[in-house]
């Protein structure tokens, strides 16, 4: 399932002859899955141009390159010509600064919305997540694709998400003409690092006493295809992509033959939330909501289409698997290989418990002094 040579796409697309369908923009297109589908899209006989925005010069040269920050108003002169834009510049690092973040995805999609209208743009994709339907004990598995966003701020970058979805619903409304599709994968493999992902990188995979998780895979190549889809007008709205159907907690335990480790809701998620107030993890405690409760999502919308995943769930955890061998994960903290050895398999959760004791009283201890 590799991707063919970017070389052999950029001689294919120089001597092709000029393509008649549309210019699309892309937005954080010089790394991940903006620069995967520039190298997509540029190869593509349905395509006449492609502009890459990014901080820095990607490495298709069949794209337009435009070099700045997508905060910037000037994107709006670089977008004039565009039909279509795909907004990919976002800062979903587990390790970034909070605040630096949001301010960055927020500013930034405002900003892409408002030029894009500005500049004659008639459709914008975004693309977000479905973690923002929520995982809740009482989701309909699968979700449907209109099902309500019933996610809240708690889990990394979901606020930031939200937010997004709520500046393309108001877009239309403030720009008319100006329509917008927005793309929301399940959880995300394939060169990614995720609180979800680094759940894999565990010794043993934690299970909230009394709950039922169900896991639905989306490797980037059918993200990148799906977003093709989006970019060339074949399916318009609030779309779902991945895998099809799902995986149960025991299945993905069969098929990793990694163990459990199953704790009491109160226990793993006030630890989740102390470790990670005192700064011990990268992830608050509502990302443990996304592995206690399903968020499945159909993806009816793209079926209908006519696109299919080429990614199975077991083949994607597989591939999963492959890239987090060797990383030592626990409670989302990246250990070392000596720390994690040292640890062991459950006992590094225990350590991991213990250390943030020993900071807590340590903090005591200070204020008495």
């Amino acid at each position: 399932m590799s991707s063919p040579d970017p070389h052999v796409r950029v001689a294919r697309n120089s001597s092709a002859p000029a393509a008649r369908g549309p210019v699309i923009a892309v937005t954080g297109a010089a790394s991940g899955i903006g620069a995967a589908l520039v190298a997509r899209l540029a190869e593509s006989d349905e395509v006449r141009q492609v502009l890459a925005i990014d901080e820095r010069r990607g490495e298709c040269a069949a794209a337009q390159w435009h070099v700045l920050d997508v905060r910037d108003p000037a994107i709006a002169e670089k977008l004039r010509g565009a039909d279509v834009v795909v907004h990919l510049a976002l800062d979903l690092d587990l390790e970034s600064d909070p605040a630096s973040r949001t301010a960055y995805n927020v500013r930034g999609t405002q900003t892409v919305l408002t030029a894009a209208a500005a500049a004659g743009v008639h459709r914008v994709v975004l693309c977000t997540s479905a973690m923002v339907y929520g995982a809740l004990p009482d989701n309909d598995v699968p979700l449907s694709e209109d099902a309500e966003l019933r996610a809240t701020a708690e889990a990394t970058g979901v606020g930031d998400l939200l937010e997004i979805e709520r500046l393309g619903r108001r877009a239309p409304r403030a720009h008319p003409g100006l329509n917008v599709t927005v793309v929301r994968p399940a959880t995300l493999v394939g060169g990614t690092d995720t609180a979800l992902t680094r759940y894999f990188e565990s010794p043993r995979l934690l299970v909230v006493a009394g709950s039922r998780p169900s896991w639905q895979f989306c490797h980037v190549e059918d993200l990148v295809s799906a977003l093709e889809y989006a970019a060339l007008e074949k399916v318009e709205g609030e779309l779902a992509v991945g895998c099809e159907g799902w995986l149960e907690q025991e299945e993905v335990e069969e098929l990793s033959g990694i163990r459990r480790m199953e704790l009491p809701s109160a226990v793993a998620l006030g630890a989740a939330a102390r470790l990670h107030r005192i700064g011990l993890t990268p992830s608050p405690a509502g990302d443990l909501a996304y592995t206690m409760h399903p968020w499945v999502v159909s993806v009816g919308g793209l079926h209908d289409a006519g696109w299919r995943p080429r990614w199975t769930n077991e083949e994607v955890l597989a591939e999963l698997l492959k890239e987090v061998a060797g990383r030592h994960t626990v409670a989302g903290r990246r250990l070392g290989r000596k720390d994690a050895t040292a640890a062991g398999a459950a006992g590094a959760t225990v350590a991991l418990l213990g250390t943030a004791a020993l900071v807590r009283r340590a903090r005591k201890a200070r204020r008495r002094i």
